[in-house]
């Protein structure tokens, strides 16, 4: 099996908000877990520890829930690890505040017999089928809001984690049931990445290919070819960005649950 992370931030001046990990419990199998931070604007939010801090919680929770805790479904690990990171500072911040630390979610876990997946928010998971078809697994509430009801912070902030808004990992458990869950047979999947949207922009913000060319780039060029190629996009004054920082922190996992065989064709599995 073949695991490959890599994460850069947006700028050198401030702390990297995203959150990375991977394990392979003794058991068996993988996780990766894969966390956007949302970074707040300046002012008043309520919480005094930070959205490092924050992800670094949460996204510590998810990874060992996921990996010891088989047992439960990623809609409930996810539910744990808000209420847990959230009791962590519940008595010395306003978890009420609308821009309280919060974070896009990928998580996925693997075995020998399946692949389960949860998916919050703007971060991209890509599973692609031992034939080489790549599917995208989104959650594009916040892709279907109209983009004048975005346009300023009050306007987004009516909309954060509201029906008919868009919705993210914050301090409320009951968010975790919002999430877009699935199970796909292990032997249904060759290879799988998990992006936060500052790496998903060589093909969502840039149209430098689709999700399969984007996974070739990591099979590849690895997770950190494919910053690296998402940096010099955003570098080129030729090609301004619809919406959102010129760059921002950027976070890809790439995990090779089979080798690819002869005529494209998938070999073993092997953990």
């Amino acid at each position: 099996m073949r695991i490959d992370l890599a994460s850069a931030p947006g700028s050198p001046e401030r702390p990297n908000e995203d959150w990375l990990s991977a394990a392979m419990p003794a058991a068996g199998g993988g996780v990766l877990v894969a966390l956007d931070g949302v970074t707040p604007p300046s002012g008043e939010v309520g919480c005094t520890h930070g959205v490092p801090w924050f992800t670094a919680r949460l996204g510590g929770r998810l990874t060992e829930l996921s990996g010891s805790r088989r047992d439960m479904p990623l809609d409930r690990i996810l539910a744990e690890a808000i209420r847990d990171t959230a009791d962590a500072h519940r008595d010395t911040c306003d978890l009420s505040h609308v821009r309280t630390p919060q974070a896009t979610v990928v998580m996925v876990r693997w075995d020998e017999a399946s692949v389960e997946h949860l998916v919050l928010s703007d971060s991209v998971l890509l599973l692609e089928a031992p034939g080489g078809e790549v599917t995208p697994v989104l959650d594009d509430r916040l892709d279907r809001i109209p983009r004048e009801l975005l346009r300023t912070r009050t306007s987004a902030d009516a909309l954060r984690n509201v029906e008919g808004g868009f919705f993210t990992a914050a301090a409320d458990p009951a968010v975790a049931a919002r999430a877009v869950t699935g199970r796909t047979p292990r032997a249904g999947v060759r290879a799988l990445a998990a992006l936060t949207d500052g790496a998903s922009r060589w093909t969502d913000t840039f149209r430098e290919g689709d999700w399969a060319q984007c996974l070739e780039v990591l099979r590849k060029e690895g997770a950190q070819g494919l910053i690296g190629r998402v940096r010099t996009l955003e570098s080129d004054p030729s090609r301004p960005l619809t919406r959102g920082k010129r760059h921002d922190d950027a976070s890809a996992a790439y995990a090779e649950l089979q080798r690819s065989g002869p005529a494209g064709k998938a070999g073993p599995a092997g953990v």
